[in-house]
């Protein structure tokens, strides 16, 4: 009897999850260089094919431009490769000979990895290196938009895989793709954890599947020019980042904000550089169009470029326009110029001074995209560390193109395509997520101490019982339990150091009579009058504690 597709996309499933089981078990006894090989050839193989396949992926799904997604697969597999390659992530990846401590790698086991349409070849390049990298079997589900080409991406890893010398199911993916073949997949017991790459409904369906999971998440990035940037090379980084492959990737600008006083040279620079400022009726054509009714994104316009937008929506631009840009006053859920837009447009914001656009900043970041990115252009680093302090995201960028900065191209943060927004984004780590999030480590601590020395009680100072003047007199170390009453007193609160003769206190027989037994203090009674200073306080505290030492 034939099953029916979803049946037999269910036990395909099945079997893929059994096979990469079995092939992480074998994998998980390679040494570090024979896993340094395999990763290195798969780089390499995904390197060769990365023009055929970027190709491929702009002719299957209509996003981008073929030319960035070029770019996008040397990334995923040489410049993530070179971050990479010498990380130790087999065995024994750290031993502390100070402080008794060893680390030991352990892979998770079998992943899952949902692929995006918006990057469906460079994202199973990235993902096959790290999780093989940290000696584990990944599994993909691409998403149906994008199966050929993702198709033809796990054909080019899987075989590097096996000519390297990986067990055969190290890397596979669902080719008879269904719904029901993805949740066999993320709820298997088998699978040790979800690496989602894609939209909302996915990544929540990952989280809700119950396997721990790993995902990013939607950006909103807010770019802020500030007054001291260079604005010519802001306004160039911005247009820069979001027309590359059309603003597909989620760490690109979705909003500029600048302050009033730069306004006309920042106006003056998008013009000069491309951007088309639409007027109030252009704005709310397209505005109508890019959301679809359930508030989610116009897959239509995904990627797609500006002259195409506007024609889609009604209107005509200069054929050298390289991004629609939309004058805006409010954020909300229902503006689309205050969300993620995964196309070249921009929402502009004129804000009076800095801190207004911190608050314009917080308000698109609490809108959409808590946790992802936001980028600034200052020369001022103050401005650069009030930001850093506050703003509620993992990725603060600075003067470079947000889309290439947020995953490591153009900045020396972890090359990554899965960008993790932490709890504020409903997510799990905040890391670009690397090998090391592909790995658990095992602790290994040696005993430093006896339970002998847990149970011997602190040393503690205690002033003398019959003391009652200004000199306070300090008893030797004891072993008794602290005093609950005693209290530390500043010295620049004592009478000694305050510039006044001290007066003989009347004093039990056992103690300190005089200054001229306490030598501790004499150099300042010597200069009684003079203002106490830093090489005295220094001086008195290294004869006590040379007193106090056992």
């Amino acid at each position: 009897m034939m099953l029916d597709k979803d049946l037999q996309s269910i036990q395909a499933a099945r079997e893929l999850v059994k096979n990469a089981k079995k092939a992480q078990h074998q994998f998980a006894k390679f040494s570090q260089e024979q896993v340094d090989k395999i990763v290195a050839h798969i780089a390499a193989e995904a390197a060769r094919h990365a023009e055929v396949l970027a190709k491929s992926a702009h002719q299957e799904t209509g996003f981008g431009r073929w030319q960035d997604k070029v770019l996008k697969n040397l990334f995923a597999s040489t410049q993530v490769h070179e971050h990479i390659r010498d990380m130790k992530t087999v065995g024994i990846i750290a031993d502390d000979s100070v402080n008794k401590i060893m680390e030991v790698g352990v892979p998770l086991g079998v992943i899952t990895a949902l692929v995006p349409s918006t990057n469906p070849t460079s994202t199973i390049f990235y993902k096959t290196l790290i999780a093989l990298k940290a000696g584990n079997a990944i599994i993909f589900s691409p998403h149906p938009n994008a199966k050929v080409c993702s198709q033809q991406a796990i054909d080019v890893v899987k075989r590097a895989a096996l000519e390297a010398g990986a067990p055969e199911g190290i890397v596979d993916g669902v080719t008879l793709l269904t719904m029901q073949a993805t949740e066999t997949l993320m709820k298997s017991k088998d699978i040790s954890l979800i690496l989602a790459t894609g939209g909302e409904g996915m990544v929540r369906a990952a989280y809700a599947s119950g396997t721990p999971t790993i995902s990013g998440g939607p950006g909103n990035g807010p770019a802020f020019i500030e007054r001291s940037a260079n604005i010519p090379q802001a306004v160039k980084d911005i247009i820069t980042s979001k027309t590359f492959d059309n603003g597909v990737i989620c760490a690109s600008e979705q909003s500029i904000i600048a302050e009033r006083c730069i306004y006309d040279q920042v106006h003056y620079e998008l013009v000069r550089q491309g951007a088309y400022l639409m007027n109030e009726q252009e704005s709310d054509k397209l505005a109508a169009i890019l959301l679809r009714p359930n508030g989610m994104i116009n897959p239509e316009l995904v990627g797609q470029c500006a002259l195409t937008l506007a024609q889609k929506a009604g209107f005509t631009v200069p054929a050298t326009t390289t991004v629609l840009v939309s004058p805006q006053t409010t954020v909300s859920p229902k503006n689309p110029y205050s969300r993620e837009k995964l196309c070249p447009v921009l929402g502009l914001y004129i804000e009076e001074d800095w801190h207004a656009a911190c608050e314009r900043v917080l308000a698109l970041l609490t809108n959409e995209g808590m946790g992802h990115t936001l980028v600034i252009h200052t020369q001022n680093p103050e401005i650069v560390r009030e930001f850093a302090l506050e703003k509620p995201v993992y990725r603060m960028l600075v003067n470079t193109p947000a889309a290439l900065g947020g995953i490591g191209a153009t900045t020396n943060i972890t090359p990554a395509l899965t960008l993790g927004c932490g709890a504020l984004g409903g997510g799990s780590s905040s890391d670009n997520v690397g090998p090391m999030n592909l790995l658990n480590v095992r602790r290994v601590g040696y005993g430093v101490r006896s339970i002998e020395e847990l149970r011997q009680p602190a040393v503690v100072l205690t002033p003398a019982p019959a003391c009652q003047s200004a000199y306070t007199s300090y008893a030797e170390p004891t072993s008794v339990a602290p005093v609950a009453s005693a209290q530390s007193v500043s010295i620049f609160e004592d009478t000694r150091f305050m510039g006044a003769a001290p007066t003989t206190p009347a004093v039990a027989a056992n103690t300190v009579s005089s200054t001229q037994s306490d030598d501790r203090f004499a150099a300042v009674v010597a200069s009684a009058n003079d203002e106490i200073n830093a090489a005295q306080v220094e001086h008195i505290i290294k004869q006590v504690m040379g007193r106090l030492a056992p």
